[in-house]
């Protein structure tokens, strides 16, 4: 009972858990009012998606140098699928004001601050830029989907612009309900808590409100209840170990380094979905994070204390015989990682293990993981078993909104 008092103690956390196109024109000058919309695009014959991308700290003091090359991660991205950069709405700390921002040490181990140097930048991380784009992209009336990537710190229902300025959760959903229902939203965020932002499938951002109208989903580097990884001064990229990193190379097939790493397409369809690729996260990023998506977050929220334990209770591998691929590769990769036999329960498996093996905050972190897949498989097992069409129809939106892709 050991081992199961640790997994309950893992448990705990979790019980409080709570694409369309533009083409930007040249970079204008200081003082210039310029649109930030154009002409639509396409791409090899594609829509090109709405790309929003924000990030960076609050002021210089924690806008560490890994922000901004989680941004040119991200436009090289954009390249290996083939789209252009330039079509990307790129708002970063300070913007294009020429302050010395960014704070980085260097192979000295000497703190120095250095101004942005992202290609078609747009301008500051702030509420006002965020306004008017939303209100730019409100009154095209574009119907095309919104990718929304964000990269730097949070708090609980919250994230942090440049200033320090709050935009909450709340603050997001009522700037999507100004564009069209038909316009479809998938975010991925890296920061502290950015699991609290799951709750904007919500009207208001409310859980104690419906759904949306507007199809959204979303993809977290953490739970809302976690701090994250990811904001280091460091300047080499090979050391970079957080959920950015992971998710996009799961996407595109290559690392910020530019290393192949093995195919995401675990169902073999020939494309890699944004739920492949937040998989491959959950096994590639070492580190204490503990990953989770809007559908999961949904299902997390669902699961009753016996609902764990009967979870935990079952064959590990009676429950993938419901898992879906990306799933199954994720307690799969993780049940090797400790060695675990998968006709046996998750708690009769912990029986096994030692403590001095789980002391270790990452590999906690592993184990957490197995445990959230486990819960969303089983819920989601549980609730088609139920036949609520209503509950199914809800996962069955957030899950094809998940399904999404690039490709």
């Amino acid at each position: 009972m050991q081992n199961y008092s640790f997994l309950h103690r893992l448990a705990t956390g979790l019980l409080c858990l709570c694409l369309g196109g533009s083409q930007l024109g040249v970079v204008p000058s200081q003082g210039t009012q310029m649109s930030f919309l154009s002409d639509s695009t396409t791409c090899q014959n594609r829509p090109t998606p709405n790309f929003l991308v924000v990030g960076g700290g609050g002021s210089r003091e924690s806008n560490e140098i890994a922000l901004e090359k989680n941004l040119l991660y991200f436009q090289r991205t954009l390249r290996t699928f083939g789209y252009n950069p330039a079509e990307a709405i790129v708002f970063f700390a300070n913007g294009n004001d020429g302050g010395a921002t960014i704070r980085y040490i260097d192979r000295l181990g000497q703190q120095h601050f250095k101004s942005p140097e992202i290609p078609h930048l747009r301008g500051g991380a702030t509420g006002e830029n965020l306004d008017r784009w939303f209100g730019e992209m409100a009154s095209t009336a574009s119907r095309r989907p919104l990718f929304f990537y964000f990269t730097g710190h949070g708090l609980p229902q919250s994230l942090i612009l440049w200033g320090h300025e709050s935009f909450t959760v709340a603050d997001l959903s009522r700037q999507l309900d100004r564009l069209p229902r038909e316009t479809p939203v998938v975010l991925m965020m890296a920061q502290c808590y950015s699991g609290s932002f799951a709750d904007f499938i919500y009207q208001g951002g409310d859980r104690a409100r419906p759904l949306s109208p507007q199809t959204r989903c979303g993809f977290f580097a953490t739970v809302a209840s976690r701090p994250s990884v990811g904001c280091t001064p460091l300047i080499d990229e090979a050391d970079y170990r957080d959920y950015s990193s992971s998710f996009f190379a799961g996407l595109s097939g290559v690392t910020r380094t530019g290393q192949s790493v093995p195919s995401a397409d675990y169902n073999g369809d020939g494309r890699v979905s944004y739920a492949e690729a937040h998989g491959f996260a959950k096994v590639d990023e070492q580190t204490m994070d503990w990953p989770i998506s809007t559908s999961e977050a949904w299902l997390q929220n669902r699961a009753t204390e016996a609902d764990r334990d009967r979870i935990f209770g079952g064959a590990i591998a009676t429950l993938l015989s419901t898992a879906r691929p990306e799933q199954e590769y994720v307690v799969n990769s993780i049940v090797s990682q400790f060695n675990f036999d998968r006709q046996a329960s998750l708690v009769e498996n912990l029986s096994t293990l030692p403590e001095s093996e789980v002391s270790d905050r990452v590999q906690a972190a592993y184990l957490m993981r197995l445990q959230m897949e486990l819960v969303n498989i089983g819920m989601e097992a549980k609730l088609r078993a139920a036949g609520d069409a209503g509950a199914i129809a809800t996962l069955d939106r957030l899950l094809n909104c998940e399904s999404g892709s690039w490709q």
